[in-house]
């Protein structure tokens, strides 16, 4: 039986860290065979490849970590002593000892994590399951943070000279420069990476189409609340106040973008749109042409542009044969506002993903009259416990930026197997909901097997997380019709194929939204979208997302997206990676 005391398992982790760094340091692939089973993985963050990739299986890689290391020269591996010591734990099925570590590398400090298998020996040593290697820093180029903040005029002041207000408006301006990264979209994405790059010393300029900062949350519809925890969803150095709520309304998120803008100083553009830019080879800038408010253009030359304007940002509002026959109002669920309008009024609502669900239920809630129309089979999960269960880790009492490197290490492999282990106890969870679902004519998606997090990941939506809309159904109180059932639209609804006719002044699409990757044709050209390829979605041969969080096929041409904890965790990596380009430690394409 294993001995898992404490002492015992710190004595276990050491002795692999010190031949892992022996095996590395002499170059011998064999011997860093050795170290890993056979069904191994290794996810290097900008640490060994100043970039991001996942390998499996035990010699590629012991080949790959040899090879990178030609460069890396990474040596000093050794527990981390301001994290949790090394203990068991049960990851993706599978039982592990699971240890911090740090290290360095020629350019930059390292962190990791180890998980060794406690039944898979070689001599006296475990065997390691998953390794994980990030860049904490980068050595001469740390972060403007804690010990080496800005020092600030408190000691040197110019009492003739502006001060940090003038000098703020100054900055902000640009007008007598250009700054070195362009950040398109200000949403939680953008403000990430800007932060980050900020506390890097990267000149960076957010700019976004809305009028106020935070508007991309504050004009969704009126009853709008996150549907995961507040403890997941922190910004890059400044966690949400201890009296924020659970689910944070939608108003009081916008204006928390507003706070952390000012107290980021992050460089911000409102009511500029992004028009499209141009590469200049011979210099290595952009041309990026902007709109302003009032009209104006302004051609700005980063050397950067980062795509930030959200994985599901740009409506979706597929063809649908014979609408144009409805002589109501039709409306995308991003317009949708509240139900001031249509109350005692009857209304359509075409598509069961989040949006569709929340719009039907504040319809319903406010006195309007509405149906809900599905199009295809979808996952419904309730919001606790169910839809939490892949927040776990974040409620175990572990510091934030420990719960973001469990998150970070997971290889696709062990986060597709825990997800699929999930979604089975979900199912079971919420067994009761889905018969009473069945029973109002709802079609509940029996073919998932992953769950609604790799849903995310691949198509962007195709759950709900029922905070009431569901009960309605079950009760009978939100009518659901099936989009299959329609056999024409006409001036006063939907004509059904029974006869009937599913009446409406109002018809929303809740039809989701398209991805970034739409984009970059229309503001870059087609031979730049063709060197991007695809963006979003998981690569099943490089086991990560297309084109995001790294380099891209286009050099200075960068993507973030995703839910709050994704950009939080993934702008750090992404900064660290433009930072190395920009002091000449990594080709500008890889």
């Amino acid at each position: 039986m294993l001995d898992v005391t404490d002492d015992t398992l710190t004595a276990r982790v050491n002795h692999w860290l010190s031949e892992f760094g022996r095996a590395l340091a002499a170059g011998d692939a064999a011997a860093v065979a050795a170290l890993f089973r056979p069904d191994s993985h290794w996810r290097d963050l900008v640490a060994f490849s100043w970039g991001i990739s996942t390998t499996s299986g035990v010699e590629k890689i012991a080949a790959a970590l040899v090879r990178h290391n030609a460069r890396a020269k990474a040596g000093s591996f050794a527990l981390d002593p301001a994290r949790s010591a090394p203990c068991m734990v049960v990851r993706g099925g599978g039982a592990a000892i699971e240890a911090f570590f740090r290290f360095e590398t020629a350019h930059a400090r390292g962190q990791g994590v180890l998980r060794l298998d406690p039944t898979a020996r070689k001599g006296d040593l475990h065997q390691a399951w998953t390794l994980f290697t990030a860049t904490d820093e980068i050595k001469g180029h740390e972060e403007q943070v804690g010990s080496r903040r800005p020092r600030g005029q408190a000691w040197s002041r110019d009492f003739a000279g502006p001060n940090w207000q003038d000098q703020r408006h100054a900055e902000a301006a640009y007008a007598d420069r250009d700054p070195d990264v362009l950040v398109v979209g200000g949403g939680q994405a953008g403000m990430s990476i800007a932060a980050r790059l900020n506390q890097l010393g990267i000149d960076t300029l957010v700019v976004d189409r809305e009028k106020r900062i935070g508007d991309n949350w504050r004009l969704r519809y009126h009853a709008l609340t996150l549907h995961n925890q507040v403890q997941v969803n922190h910004f890059p150095y400044m966690p949400f106040p201890p009296n924020f709520p659970t689910y944070i309304p939608k108003d009081k998120l916008a204006n928390w973008f507003e706070s952390y803008a000012e107290a980021m100083e992050i460089n911000f553009w409102t009511e500029t749109e992004f028009v499209g830019a141009v590469r200049v080879e011979k210099t290595g800038r952009w041309e990026a042409q902007l709109r302003r408010a009032d009209g104006s253009t302004r051609t700005l030359r980063p050397k950067h542009v980062v795509m930030a304007n959200s994985a599901s940002g740009t409506p979706n509002l597929p063809e649908i044969a014979g609408l144009a026959n409805f002589k109501g109002e039709v409306i995308h669920a991003s317009g949708y506002r509240n139900a001031d309008l249509w109350v005692g009024r009857p209304v359509l609502v075409i598509g069961t993903g989040t949006s569709g669900h929340d719009i039907a239920q504040d319809l319903v809630s406010n006195g309007s009259r509405p149906t809900l129309v599905q199009r295809n089979p979808t996952l419904i999960l309730n919001v606790e416990p169910t839809a939490q269960l892949p927040y776990t880790i974040y409620n175990e009492g572990r510091a934030l930026e420990e719960c973001d490197l469990i998150a970070a290490s997971m290889p696709l492999a062990l986060f597709e197997e825990a997800h699929r282990l999930m979604a089975q106890k979900a199912r079971e969870m919420d067994s009761e909901l889905h018969a009473q679902l069945r029973r109002a004519g709802f079609r509940i998606n029996e073919t998932d097997k992953t769950g609604w997090q790799f849903m995310f990941l691949n198509r962007g939506g195709g759950y709900y997380f029922n905070v009431g809309a569901s009960n309605l159904i079950a009760e009978g109180k939100l009518p659901v019709a099936q989009f299959a059932d329609i056999e024409a639209f006409v001036a006063d609804g939907a004509r059904m194929k029974s006869g009937a006719t599913l009446r409406a002044d109002l018809i929303v699409l809740a039809t989701g939204y398209k991805n970034q990757g739409h984009l970059v044709q229309k503001f870059f050209g087609d031979e730049v979208a063709g060197r991007v390829g695809r963006v979003w979605g998981i690569n099943a041969e490089t086991q990560e997302l297309n084109s995001m969080f790294t380099h891209t096929g286009q050099p200075g041409l960068w993507f973030i997206a995703g839910s709050f904890a994704q950009c939080r965790i993934n702008s750090k990596y992404l900064a660290l990676q433009m930072k190395a380009v920009e002091e000449g430690l990594a080709e500008p394409r890889l």
